[in-house]
């Protein structure tokens, strides 16, 4: 009995398919999750596996932006990989935030491995500066 091959209909000859080594660039894209309530602007963010010390979150008028470095606990260590789908290595994201926001007032936890950021609404949205993140 021989193997028989499957071509998915949606994909053609000339479809590139990218090595798994170079799906992550220099440094990897945090995911988020952005949305509002009536009270608050919130970007959730699942990222376990980072220490405080290595996490930083710069909010300016129009835009936060959320950069890390996530260690390789086993970093080091004689493994041969079955897979690799996890990033280790500096991270980033840029999120743009709407005007109606109070950033002087932002909070940032981070309960079992999830970030959340929480910017009050404001009709006058100012400032600028460093979030301090808080451990639950």
């Amino acid at each position: 009995m021989s193997a028989k091959k499957i071509k998915p209909e949606n994909i053609t000859e000339e479809a590139p398919v990218a090595p798994a080594e170079k799906i992550f660039e220099e440094t990897g894209e945090l995911v988020v999750d952005v949305f509002e309530t009536n009270a608050d602007f919130v970007v959730l963010a699942a990222i376990a596996g980072i220490q405080i010390k290595d996490l930083d979150i710069s909010l300016e008028k129009d835009m936060m932006v959320i950069k890390g470095n996530r260690c390789d606990p086993h970093e080091g260590a004689d493994k041969k990989y079955f897979y690799q789908e996890c990033y280790w290595g500096p991270f980033s994201r840029k999120v743009v935030l709407p005007e109606n926001i109070d950033i002087d007032k932002a909070d940032a936890q981070i309960d079992k491995g999830i970030l959340t950021v929480k910017i009050p609404k404001n009709e006058a949205g100012t400032g600028s500066g460093k979030v301090g993140v808080k451990v639950s």
